[in-house]
């Protein structure tokens, strides 16, 4: 908050006026809909090009007390959590050929976690690991996936290579039908969801994309067999290509350094720059992990939740770029309507972009990567190579001006007017987060009846914490339909498989046949979310399209209802807790074996 007075300096009605015109230039019609599914450009795009191809085994026909889809850290944690509860008969079922969910997809170079290591790597006392620097790359986060798969003894319960095809209840059999692309079919009593928030890939609708003869892939399938190399070893087959990346948010963010370093020549198409502060990553001292007394995690965590809701708090012991966003401000909760905060936000963005002053050399290549929005309105990043990449004399930024990029040919993409010829595409344009949950899940859901999910959500989610909804009995999910969210999304998942863990651990001992929750706690839940949604709504209209924002789509009703709860991390895990301690089931109906 220091820092205001600058802010008032610079006049807040030209930054008003300045970030309208620039969001202006970036609405679209189509909003999220300007984005392709990228199995309509590639072929084969959702083969794993990690494991041998032709992969088949044996159908398996079992029963299990719990099926858990998803092997990212949403399955882990289930798995981990439920191993604590006694609570032992379960598989997992993945498509990918191991755990890591993210982490095993995203390979690209650069790729590394945004978040402080030692709160973003889940289980870190249960397993004894310290990672090895304050922000860990790729690699050594998916290690560290299958290290817990090692500990919690989850491989011998793992299916992979598998994709699930349909989930169906059967009522007579009170059992969730899971089947899969090897044609198995599991009973289970009980179906965690836990198939997670980004993995999903999007492609730009660019006109021409289809028609690109020269070679393009998507960060979250990178093709090192044509770039040569590896996560953590130069491209060496880059050094006499042209290559373009299309897209500027946090993975282009990270990869942009490394295909700059190792091609003839880089193209950054740019729609919208990211904010990029400081890193400072640094190796982890070990004096400080030797330090460190038991229930350090947890304090950790709190603290940084707490830090990024500007709540107060005695000391900051992350001290990094997350932390300092806020400043004492409380921008999760659509505080930036808030004439002080705003005036916070601005100061703040303006440091951002005087460091693009200070680092970038040439004038008009800095004006244009400076971000003309408050800070929130896109995932911050941070990183202490990106902006130099640009002072590199094989390096040309190409600024669309907000429009985006105008056409792709057989030999380059069309930025203008003007054609810049590129021997390889890199499309770094994320994930689809607004879009239908089963749809991003990839199988559809048919509950009591035979009714789908989607048709049960037709008009908009209906759920009890964004776990438990009506008409599909024991079942759980880790979703960000009117679940928790937060910057650091692996808390919110552990406290959900907390959750799961404990629900499901209460039905066998109650020997129950099913549960679901009632339409009154749905609609209390409903209420708890809207609640927490007055005052977003400004800030996310006034902001420059985004995932955030759902590409500045005004949204309606139904975007509404499957919007996530919005009171705070903190307050969500808060809610999970007091529902637990209370004990009753709140909420639920339950029906037991014996009452059948």
């Amino acid at each position: 908050m220091s820092d205001v007075k600058t802010a008032v300096r610079i006049s807040p009605e030209a930054l008003r006026e300045k970030y309208r015109i620039e969001r202006d230039k970036r609405l679209r019609a189509d909003g999220p809909n300007q984005y392709l599914d990228p199995n309509a450009v590639f072929r084969d795009f959702d083969a794993d090009p990690y494991v041998e191809p032709g992969f088949t085994r044996p159908a398996i026909v079992e029963e299990t007390e719990v099926a858990i889809v998803g092997g990212g850290f949403g399955g882990l944690l289930t798995g981990a959590r439920l191993r604590q509860q006694g609570v032992e008969d379960f598989r997992i079922i993945d498509r990918a050929g191991d755990f890591g969910g993210t982490w095993y997809w995203n390979r690209y170079p650069g790729a590394a976690c945004d978040i402080e290591s030692y709160i973003y790597l889940p289980l870190l006392e249960e397993t004894g690991y310290i990672p090895t620097e304050k922000y860990a790359k790729a690699a050594e986060i998916f290690g560290y996936c299958q290290q817990l798969g090692r500990h919690f003894d989850l491989y011998d319960r793992a299916l992979f290579q598998t994709q699930v095809t349909e989930v169906r209840w059967d009522e007579r059999r009170a059992r969730w039908l899971v089947r899969t692309n090897h044609d198995d079919v599991l009973a289970a009593r009980f179906l965690v969801i836990a198939g997670g928030i980004m993995h999903k890939a999007k492609l730009p609708g660019i006109p021409g994309i289809e028609t690109f003869k020269g070679h393009s892939f998507h960060t979250s399938r990178w093709d090192y067999a044509y770039t040569g190399g590896s996560p953590t070893t130069p491209m060496d087959r880059l050094k006499d290509k042209r290559v373009g990346i299309i897209g500027t948010g946090a993975t282009a963010v990270q990869a942009v350094p490394n295909l700059a370093r190792d091609a003839e020549h880089l193209y950054v198409f740019q729609r919208t720059p990211s904010g990029v502060g400081e890193r400072n990553n640094q190796p982890t001292d070990p004096a400080w992990a030797a330090s460190l007394q038991p229930g350090w995690q947890q304090e950790r965590i709190e603290n940084f939740e707490a830090l990024v809701a500007g709540q107060p708090v005695e000391q900051d012991l992350i001290n990094d770029g997350w932390t300092q966003i806020s400043g004492g401000v409380n921008f999760e909760g659509g505080a930036a309507d808030d004439d002080q905060y705003e005036l916070a936000d601005f100061a703040r963005m303006e440091g951002i972009r005087a460091r693009i002053d200070q680092i970038v050399q040439d004038p008009a290549t800095a004006e244009a990567l400076k971000p003309w929005y408050n800070t929130m309105c896109k995932r911050p990043c941070f990183h202490d190579e990106y902006l130099q990449s640009f002072n590199r004399p094989n390096v040309t930024l190409v600024d669309t001006d907000g429009k985006g990029v105008e056409r792709i040919t057989p030999t380059g993409v069309v930025v203008g007017g003007t054609e810049y010829p590129v021997d390889c595409l890199v499309y770094a344009s994320g994930f689809e987060v607004s879009t239908g949950y089963t749809r991003r899940l990839g199988f559809e859901l048919y509950g009591k009846s035979g009714q789908s999910l989607t048709d049960a959500w037709k008009d908009g989610a209906a759920t009890l914490h964004g776990m438990y909804t009506k008409g599909f009995p024991n079942l759980l999910m880790s979703s960000l339909v009117q679940g928790g969210t937060g910057v650091n999304v692996v808390p919110i998942l552990d406290n959900v498989a907390t959750q799961t863990a404990y629900t499901i651990k209460r039905m066998v001992d109650l020997d129950a046949r099913a549960f679901e929750p009632t339409e009154q706690a749905q609609e209390d839940w409903l209420c708890v979310l809207m609640s927490h949604l007055t005052g977003t709504g400004k800030f996310s209209t006034e902001c420059t399209p985004g995932f955030y924002n759902n590409e500045g789509s005004l949204g309606d009703h139904k975007m509404a209802r499957n919007a996530p709860y919005a009171g705070g991390t903190l307050a969500y895990f808060e809610e999970l807790k007091k529902w637990r301690e209370k004990g009753d089931l709140e909420g639920l109906e339950v029906s037991r074996n014996s009452e059948a």
